[in-house]
């Protein structure tokens, strides 16, 4: 998981695991956690005095939330704006393609299957030659196509979530360990 140092308005610096922003606006201070929806903990001071209790209470909330829900994934829902085709996202074609010394074209669907961690592979599925292809081969095509980005789909699911999971039980230990608190001030550059 990443973190990021985050000074607040009194100056104090604290560690915030990702999915935590701070708010300092007016009368509210406190920490947001938007992981699966958000929610506010306020500090319930106007001092900061309250951050860093506010602070592990989000950072809780979303391991409690972590260990519960699906990871959320970037993984495209619908067509993009600009496709042409109806086709679902990650599946494009027909592709027309002539192998060496054939003397048919012939015609597939592409597919791109994601991979978490990894660069995303892409496959064929044929559809059949000029001469043989027809709308039931098409739509028995689409429908392999479907099936195989469905199930990479699920896959990239499964193990973006156990990755998350894996982060959250490291954030839990460092939350057991009192990483969360308040950080000692950096000291500037002209007092060294």
């Amino acid at each position: 998981m990443k973190f990021r140092d985050v000074a607040i308005f009194n100056g104090d610096r604290y560690k915030v695991p990702q999915c935590i922003q701070r708010i300092d606006h007016r009368a509210t201070h406190g920490w947001q956690l938007r992981y699966g929806g958000t929610k506010l903990f306020s500090d319930h001071s106007n001092d900061g005095s309250g951050a860093a209790a506010a602070l592990a209470a989000a950072t809780k909330e979303l391991i409690r939330r972590i260990a519960t829900m699906e990871a959320p994934t970037t993984l495209q829902r619908a067509p993009s704006a600009n496709k042409t085709s109806n086709l679902p996202p990650g599946i494009s074609g027909p592709i027309l393609r002539e192998r060496a010394g054939g003397r048919a074209r012939d015609a597939s669907l592409a597919v791109l299957l994601p991979r978490f961690g990894q660069t995303p592979v892409r496959r064929s599925v044929y559809i059949g030659t000029e001469r043989t292809s027809t709308k039931a081969k098409f739509k028995a095509a689409l429908e392999r196509a479907k099936a195989m980005r469905a199930q990479a789909e699920e896959s990239y699911r499964r193990a973006a979530t156990r990755a998350r999971r894996a982060e959250a039980r490291e954030l839990k230990a460092m939350l057991a360990a009192g990483a969360f608190g308040k950080q000692q001030a950096r000291r500037s550059r002209s007092a060294a």
